[in-house]
C-alpha cells in the first residue's frame, strides 16, 4: 500500500460525491493504513515504542492538504537512541510523500513534562490517537496527560482563556472578518478545541447544542479553501471566496461570508457561555452544603431577578412554577431579566422556550414591549441575551423577518460588524446617551431597527436606499409591537432620515439657509432632532472609528445646534381638563385613591391638599407595595394636588386602594416610618454597566416654575429619592411627569418656593447637586 498511497490519496480527494465529514473519515483511515504499513517496515511493530497521532490529525480531522501530527512514544526501557533510530526510518518515507509532517520523538515521562509546560502542546496531546505499535503506551500517556490537565486545570484555565484572548486580538473575530482564518480567528476551529479541553477539565461543561455540526460546517469550507487554494492554509481569501461558495452550492461570496459568521456565532456564543461558567466554578462554589438527617446535600440558590425568572448558578432560569406554554411574553422578558443582570440564559431555558412557548399576539401585550425596551437598554449585556435567543430562533419569533439580516455581510471599510450585529450595537451604543433624549424607548427602536431595510447588493441601487426601504418595513413591525401611531411615526421619520445628518454635515455647507430647512422640514421639531442626532451618533459608532472621528462629531453637533435655533419658539401644549375620576376625587375633599385596570397595568389617581412632601410620600407607599410605575403625570388644581400613576405589581395581586390610601395618610402624618421600610426593599442584582444618573436644568422652559429633569436607571425607589430631595430643600412641585421607557426613568419637575416664584440659579444649582448626590 505505500507505494500507491499518493495515487489512493488523490483519487479520494477528487470524488466529488463523498461529502466532506465522510472524506475527512476516509481521508484518516487511508492514511492509518499507510503509517501503519511504513511503521512496521522501520520496526515500530516491536514492544516499547509507538506511534500516535495527536492534534487534528489525532481528532481525524483531515484536510486536502493538513499536516500530520505525528510523536514516536518509547518507554523509559527502551533507549532513546534507538528510538531515534525508529523514526528516522519512519520520517523520511513521509518527507518523500511531500505530505506536510510535525514530528517529535518523546519518551512518555518526557511527553508529559511537555504538556504541563506547555498548552499547545497539551491541548494537542489530550486528542492523543494510536496508531501502531505498543498501545499501553498511547494509553498511558493519554490517562496521564488527561490527569495531569484535570489536577492543573483551575490554575491552567486563566493561561489558557489568556491566550484565546491574545489570538483574537491577533486573528481577529471569525463572524465579521472579510478574510476571515478559518482556524485561529475567534469562533473558528482553534475555540472548538478549547471548548473540548475545558470541557475535559471537570472544572465546567462546554454548551453541546450544535457544536459538533458547527465544527462539521467549518471542516468543509476549510476543506474546499485548501482545494482551490492548492496549499495549506486556513484563510479565506478574498479572490477565492466565489469559487469557494460555488463549490459549496451557495449563491455568491456573500452568501459564502453569511454562512461562515452563522457557523462563527455559535461557536462564538458557546465559548463566551463556557468561559462564564468557568468563571462561576472558580470564583465560588454553587450552593450551600445542608444536612438532611445524617445526609449532606448541596442546595442550589435561587435568586429572582423578575417575575418567573430566576438565577441559578451564574444563569437566568425559568422559575419552577412557571409553564412556558402558557406566557408568550416569557421570551422577551427571560432575555430582559438575563441582561439587566449581566447573565447568560441558561441553554436549557432557552431550549424550553423555543419549544414550548406560544408566539406573541398581535399587538404585543404591553409588558412585552416594556421588556423588549429593557433588554434594548441593557447595554453590553444585551448582545449576549440577544444571541442566547437568536441561536434558538426566538429572535426571528419577535420580529418576523430577522432572518434576512442575521449574518448579513457589510463590504464598505466602514462597519466592522454584520447588519444584524451592527443593530445590536447601535442599540448599545444609543443606551449610552438616552441622558440626551426625551424618548429614549423611540431612540432604542429605531436604533435596533434602523438598518432593516438593508439587503443583498443587487436590491440596493445607492446608498440612501435602505433608509427608505427599512422606514416602510419598520411599519409592522411597530405596530405589532403595541406602539401608539404617533410614535410609529418618530421612528419611521428616525429610520427615513437616519443618513440625514451625517450626510449634510459631510456634503452640505451647514450654515447654508438651504442645509438648516431641509433638516427642519425632515424632523418637524426639537424632540425628533434630538433623537435624530443621538441616533446618528449611535449609529457611527456602532460601525466602526472611521464613522465617528472628532472632527465629524464636531461638524454634526454645529449642524445640530442650528437647526434646533431654527426650530426654537413652539407653544406648550394647553394642560388637560379633569377627568371624571379626579373631579369626583376633589368634590370629596380629603386623601383619596382610586385604582382602575388598564391593559396590562394599573391606572392609580390620587388626590390630596397640595403640600410638600405628598409626591414623596406617594412615591414611597407605591414602592414599599411593589408596584413598578412605568409613568405619572402630576400637577396641582385650586390647591388639590392630582397624581395619576400608571404602576403593574412586580409580583402577585395589586394592592387594595384602601390598603394604599391608609398607608398614604400614615405616611404623610409621620406615623409610617418610610424610609425605613424602603431601606428592607433591595433592587434585583445588577451585573451590566449602568451609565450615571444625570440632573438638567433647562433654561427657559417655563416663566413661573423652575424645571429639573432627572434621567437615571429605574430602580424601586428612585422617584422617592428625588422627591424627598424636594420636599426637604422646602420646594412645592406644582407638576409633574414621570416616565419608565424600558430601563431608564426620564423625570421632569416643576418646582416654586413657598412663595409660588421659581427657585434663583444659584439655588437651583444646588438643589440640582443635591439630587446627583441622593442618586450617586
Amino acid at each position: 500500500m505505500a507505494g500507491g498511497f499518493a495515487q489512493l490519496r488523490a483519487q479520494l480527494l477528487s470524488r466529488t460525491g463523498v461529502p466532506g465529514p465522510a472524506r475527512r473519515k476516509a481521508l484518516a483511515r487511508l492514511t492509518d493504513g499507510w503509517l501503519g504499513e511504513l511503521a512496521q517496515d522501520a520496526g515500530v511493530n516491536v514492544g516499547g515504542v509507538a506511534l500516535v497521532a495527536v492534534g487534528g490529525y489525532g481528532r481525524g480531522e483531515l484536510s486536502p492538504f493538513s499536516d500530520l501530527d505525528l510523536v514516536l512514544l518509547h518507554s523509559t526501557e527502551t533507549p532513546a537512541s534507538y528510538a531515534g533510530m525508529l523514526a528516522e526510518r519512519l520520517w523520511y518515507p513521509i518527507w518523500d510523500s511531500k505530505i506536510r509532517l510535525d514530528h517529535s520523538v518523546r519518551s512518555v515521562g518526557g511527553a508529559r513534562q511537555i504538556a504541563r509546560a506547555d498548552l499547545p502542546a497539551m491541548l494537542g496531546m489530550l486528542d492523543l490517537r494510536h496508531i501502531a505499535g505498543d498501545p499501553d503506551l498511547a494509553t498511558t500517556l493519554h490517562r496521564r496527560v488527561l490527569a495531569d490537565w484535570r489536577s492543573d486545570a483551575k490554575n491552567r484555565l486563566a493561561d489558557l482563556r489568556e491566550s484565546c484572548q491574545e489570538r483574537a486580538d491577533r486573528s481577529g473575530q471569525l463572524a465579521f472578518a472579510t478574510t476571515p482564518d478559518l482556524k485561529e480567528s475567534r469562533g473558528g476551529l482553534r475555540d472548538l478545541v478549547v471548548m473540548r479541553a475545558v470541557a475535559a477539565s471537570w472544572v465546567a461543561d462546554c454548551p453541546h447544542q450544535g457544536l459538533e455540526e458547527a465544527r462539521s460546517a467549518l471542516l468543509d469550507v476549510r476543506d474546499v479553501v485548501q482545494t482551490i487554494a492548492g496549499r495549506a492554509t486556513d484563510r479565506l481569501q478574498v479572490q477565492d471566496q466565489d469559487a469557494v461558495a460555488a463549490s459549496l452550492g451557495l449563491d455568491d461570496r456573500d452568501a459564502l461570508l453569511k454562512h461562515v459568521a452563522g457557523i462563527a456565532r455559535t461557536v462564538d456564543h458557546a465559548s463566551d457561555l463556557t468561559w462564564h461558567r468557568v468563571d462561576r466554578a472558580l470564583s465560588r462554589p454553587q450552593g450551600t452544603i445542608t444536612d438532611l438527617g445524617g445526609r449532606l446535600t448541596r442546595r442550589i440558590e435561587r435568586t429572582p431577578l423578575a417575575d418567573g425568572i430566576v438565577e441559578q448558578a451564574g444563569e437566568a432560569v425559568l422559575a419552577r412554577a412557571v409553564n412556558p406554554a402558557g406566557d408568550p411574553t416569557l421570551v422577551v422578558r427571560a432575555a430582559a431579566a438575563a441582561a439587566q443582570a449581566g447573565l447568560p440564559v441558561s441553554p436549557a431555558t432557552v431550549l424550553r422556550l423555543a419549544r414550548t412557548c406560544p408566539p406573541l399576539p398581535d399587538p404585543w401585550p404591553p409588558v412585552a414591549l416594556d421588556a423588549f425596551l429593557s433588554l434594548l437598554g441593557a447595554g453590553e449585556p444585551m448582545i449576549a441575551a440577544w444571541e442566547d435567543l437568536d441561536q434558538a430562533g426566538l429572535i426571528a419569533t419577535l420580529l418576523p423577518g430577522w432572518e434576512r439580516l442575521r449574518s448579513l455581510p457589510q463590504r464598505d471599510p466602514i462597519h466592522l460588524y454584520t447588519v444584524d450585529r451592527h443593530l445590536m450595537q447601535t442599540a448599545v451604543v444609543a443606551s449610552g446617551l438616552v441622558r440626551r433624549v426625551a424618548r429614549p424607548d423611540l431612540l432604542l427602536l429605531a436604533a435596533i431597527l434602523h438598518d432593516i431595510g438593508k439587503g443583498p447588493r443587487e436590491d440596493q441601487r445607492d446608498h440612501a436606499d435602505h433608509a427608505i426601504v427599512g422606514a416602510d418595513l419598520c411599519v409592522p413591525w411597530l405596530r405589532r409591537m403595541g406602539l401608539p401611531a404617533a410614535d410609529v411615526t418618530v421612528i419611521v421619520t428616525l429610520i427615513r432620515h437616519h443618513l440625514l445628518l451625517g450626510d449634510s454635515a459631510a456634503r452640505r455647507d451647514p450654515d447654508d439657509p438651504a442645509t438648516i430647512q431641509t433638516i427642519v422640514d425632515a424632523v418637524g421639531d426639537v424632540q425628533t432632532l434630538e433623537l435624530l442626532a443621538a441616533l446618528t451618533e449611535s449609529d457611527a459608532r456602532a460601525a466602526g472609528p472611521a464613522a465617528w472621528t472628532t472632527w465629524r462629531a464636531g461638524q454634526i453637533r454645529h449642524l445640530v445646534g442650528r437647526v434646533r435655533r431654527a426650530l426654537a419658539g413652539e407653544q406648550p401644549a394647553q394642560p388637560p381638563a379633569m377627568t371624571r375620576v379626579e373631579t369626583e376625587l376633589v368634590e370629596a375633599g380629603g386623601v383619596g385613591i382610586v385604582i382602575e385596570q388598564v391593559p396590562a397595568a394599573l391606572r392609580i389617581t390620587i388626590c390630596a391638599p397640595d403640600r410638600t412632601g405628598l409626591l414623596a410620600a406617594s412615591a414611597a407607599v407605591l414602592t414599599m407595595h411593589r408596584l413598578t410605575v412605568r409613568s405619572a403625570a402630576i400637577r396641582t388644581v385650586d390647591g388639590n394636588a392630582l397624581q395619576t400613576w400608571i404602576a403593574a405589581p412586580q409580583f402577585g395581586d395589586a394592592p387594595a386602594a384602601a390598603t394604599l390610601r391608609a398607608d398614604l395618610v400614615r405616611a404623610l402624618d409621620g406615623s409610617l416610618d418610610v424610609a425605613a421600610r424602603l431601606a428592607r426593599r433591595t433592587a434585583p442584582p445588577r451585573r451590566g454597566p449602568v451609565v450615571p444618573p444625570e440632573v438638567r436644568l433647562p433654561e427657559n422652559a417655563s416663566a413661573t416654575s423652575t424645571v429639573i429633569e432627572v434621567r437615571a436607571h429605574d430602580l424601586p425607589g428612585l422617584l422617592y429619592k428625588v422627591s424627598s430631595v424636594l420636599a426637604a430643600a422646602g420646594l412645592g412641585v406644582v407638576s409633574a411627569r414621570v416616565d419608565t421607557l424600558g430601563a431608564d426613568a426620564v423625570d421632569v419637575f416643576y418646582v416654586q418656593t413657598p412663595d409660588g416664584a421659581p427657585l434663583t440659579a444659584p439655588r437651583a444649582r444646588e438643589v440640582a447637586a443635591l439630587i446627583d448626590q441622593a442618586l450617586a
